[in-house]
């Protein structure tokens, strides 16, 4: 059963979901069956990085508001992450543009270290207080994770996943993803933003109900002469 979520890595309530659809995922009993692909979106495409600036400074610019009141904004949002189990730095945390970090994770993705990636790019932004649109600084985070750094450091210095992140940007208007984080189960249902975890075990379970029912058959695998005309 596949499962495929539209985040971005600077998005605070995307990493608030992550946590809480897998708090769902551990009670549910097709946990070995699940599939999951992360999407990319950027909440902020034009966001040019400023490794000076904290996210406190960049919410105040963004929208226009006093610094206290962004301060104030962003510490409702750190304590509920607290409350999912995931701490928040956002004094430290840079605004960054998170095109590359969604490259790295494509590149993840082809070696099966794709959720993995997504974890340690987001305690990377929101706990450590990390730049993840800095080459040198992706390279580690996914050397942190068992990636090849090397294979990893041509990718990120040529034009490699780009077209992969636009066409997972474009799918989500297709789709009418407005905000994120966006989950779709099996092409059929949708969940959109960090809901509670009950929320997503039932979708989970009605999606894995209809999926079971209708899942192509489980072929054990013998000699056989294929459609291609090979044997």
């Amino acid at each position: 059963m596949k499962i495929e979520i539209w985040s971005d890595i600077m998005c605070p309530f995307c990493y608030i979901g992550k946590r809480r659809f897998e708090q769902a995922l551990e009670k549910f009993e097709g946990k070995d069956k699940v599939e999951i692909e992360w999407k990319s979106y950027l909440l902020s495409p034009e966001m040019v990085t400023d490794p000076t600036k904290n996210l406190h400074q960049f919410l105040a610019e963004h929208k226009g508001i006093s610094l206290e009141e962004a301060t104030e904004m962003n510490g409702y949002v750190a304590k509920m992450a607290a409350d999912t189990g995931l701490e928040y730095n956002l004094d430290k945390a840079i605004a960054a543009n998170s095109f590359n970090a969604h490259r790295m994770l494509h590149f993840a993705a082809e070696h099966g270290r794709q959720n993995e990636a997504k974890e340690a790019l987001f305690k990377a932004y929101f706990t450590d207080g990390r730049n993840i649109d800095d080459a040198a600084t992706l390279i580690e985070i996914a050397g942190s994770v068992g990636l090849d750094t090397e294979a990893l450091g041509k990718a990120m210095g040529s034009e490699a996943y780009f077209q992969d992140v636009v066409m997972d940007i474009q799918e989500a208007r297709n789709i009418g993803v407005r905000g994120v984080p966006f989950f779709v189960f099996n092409c059929k249902y949708a969940v959109s933003g960090a809901q509670e975890a009950d929320a997503f075990l039932d979708v989970l379970q009605r999606s894995y109900g209809e999926w079971k029912t209708n899942a192509p058959l489980d072929i054990v695998e013998g000699d056989s002469c294929r459609v291609d005309g090979e044997c």
